[in-house]
């Protein structure tokens, strides 16, 4: 099975900044080993948060992002979703989950999303353990 990953915004910050394991994740899509998906709102929020924490010029954000969109699919969410409670920001991630297939959501938020196990079946995963179910045979 092919594995889809919604990537959240934590994944995609961390790639853009530190490399690591985050990283490692990105350049699986990159590569094509596993497909990355996305929604118009996670990287409105990554291009806030580039612009904020770590002063990227306007410039930067954009090529940040158009680099991203060649290699992930950016799907349409309706915004309806209500199932983090504590931090509705996340019902995005999920919602763009849901609507894409996504078989994973990767994240790094250990407050609330990675604490749920899975949505609707999908497991919710660090990027190290996202990385190890890639390198399965």
């Amino acid at each position: 099975m092919r594995l889809v990953a919604v990537f959240d915004t934590s994944i995609l910050f961390s790639a853009v900044g530190w490399k690591g394991k985050p990283y490692e994740c990105l350049e699986m899509a990159r590569a094509g080993t596993v497909d990355g998906v996305t929604c118009r709102d996670l990287l409105e929020e990554l291009a806030e948060k580039l612009e904020i924490k770590l002063s990227f010029a306007p410039e930067q954000v954009v090529e940040t992002l158009a680099d991203l969109m060649t290699f992930l699919r950016v799907v349409s969410i309706p915004g309806v979703l209500k199932a983090v409670v504590a931090d509705p920001d996340d019902d995005k991630v999920l919602e763009c989950a849901e609507v894409s297939g996504a078989t994973h959501i990767v994240t790094g938020d250990r407050r609330h999303l990675l604490p749920m196990g899975s949505f609707k079946g999908i497991p919710i995963v660090t990027a190290a353990d996202f990385l190890a179910i890639g390198a399965r045979p």
